[in-house]
C-alpha cells in the first residue's frame, strides 16, 4: 500500500506546539519581607535623615517607583521599619517576662537577651532603634511619637508586672514600688542600648545590668 504523503502545511503544523498560557500582572521582583528587613537595617544604623532613597534603592535592591509603590514615601517606609522592629523585639521578649522565674533571674535573662539585640550588626553594634533613632524623629513627627511613647509604655508595664509577682511572692517587701522598680528597669534597657551603640564592651554591660539588678533587688528589701 502506497502511503499518502502529508502536505507540507500539515506537517508544520503537526510539529509546532501550543503558545504557553500568559501569565496575568507582572510578577514581582522582590520579596517585601526581605527588602523591609533591609530597610530597617539602614534606618537603625544610619536613622531617618542619614538615610537617601538612594540608599534604600541600593540596600532593597528596588528603584524609587517600586519602593514608593510597596512601602509609600521614606516616612512610611520608616515606620513600618519601625513596626517590624517592635513587632520582633516583643517576640523576642515575650517569652522570658512571662516566665515564672526568681526575680534576678527574670531580669538577668531580659537583659541578655537585649545585650543581644543591642550588640547585633554585620558592621557593629546596632544598639535599640527606640533610643537611638525613633526618639529623636518623635521630637517632631505626633505619629512616631506616640509609638515611642506606646513601647515606653509596654515596657515599664511588662517589667512591673514581673516586680509585682517577685513582692507577691515575698522575693520582694511590701513596701517596695513595683511601678517604680519597673521604671528603673526600663531605664536600665535604655542605658545599655546607648552604650551598645558607643561600642561599650559587652563586660561592661554586664556589670552595669549586675548592679541594677542588686540594686533593684537588694534595695527593694531594706
Amino acid at each position: 500500500m502506497v502511503q499518502k504523503k502529508k502536505s507540507p502545511a500539515a506537517a508544520s503544523s503537526a510539529t509546532v506546539e501550543a503558545p504557553a498560557p500568559k501569565r496575568r500582572g507582572r510578577p514581582r521582583a522582590y520579596e517585601p519581607d526581605v527588602a523591609l528587613a533591609k530597610a530597617l537595617d539602614l534606618f537603625r544604623k544610619d536613622g531617618f535623615a542619614g538615610t537617601s532613597l538612594d540608599d534604600l534603592s541600593a540596600a532593597t535592591g528596588m528603584n524609587r517607583p517600586s519602593l514608593y509603590g510597596a512601602f509609600g514615601d521614606k516616612r512610611e517606609l520608616y515606620i513600618k521599619t519601625y513596626q517590624r522592629y517592635r513587632a520582633d523585639a516583643r517576640a523576642a521578649m515575650q517569652d522570658i517576662f512571662k516566665v515564672e522565674l526568681p526575680i534576678r533571674k527574670r531580669l538577668q535573662r531580659i537583659y541578655d537577651v537585649a545585650l543581644d539585640i543591642y550588640l547585633s550588626g554585620e558592621e557593629g553594634p546596632r544598639g535599640c532603634f527606640t533610643v537611638m533613632t525613633a526618639a529623636s524623629e518623635a521630637v517632631a513627627d505626633p505619629d512616631i511619637r506616640a509609638m515611642v511613647l506606646e513601647g515606653f509604655g509596654e515596657l515599664d508595664k511588662a517589667f512591673a508586672i514581673c516586680f509585682r509577682r517577685a513582692k507577691e511572692t515575698g522575693e520582694l517587701p511590701a513596701s517596695a514600688d513595683p511601678d517604680a522598680l519597673a521604671q528603673m528597669a526600663s531605664a536600665t534597657i535604655h542605658t545599655i542600648a546607648i552604650r551598645a551603640r558607643a561600642r561599650t564592651p559587652r563586660k561592661q554591660l554586664e556589670q552595669i545590668v549586675r548592679g541594677a539588678i542588686d540594686l533593684m533587688c537588694g534595695a527593694a528589701k531594706r
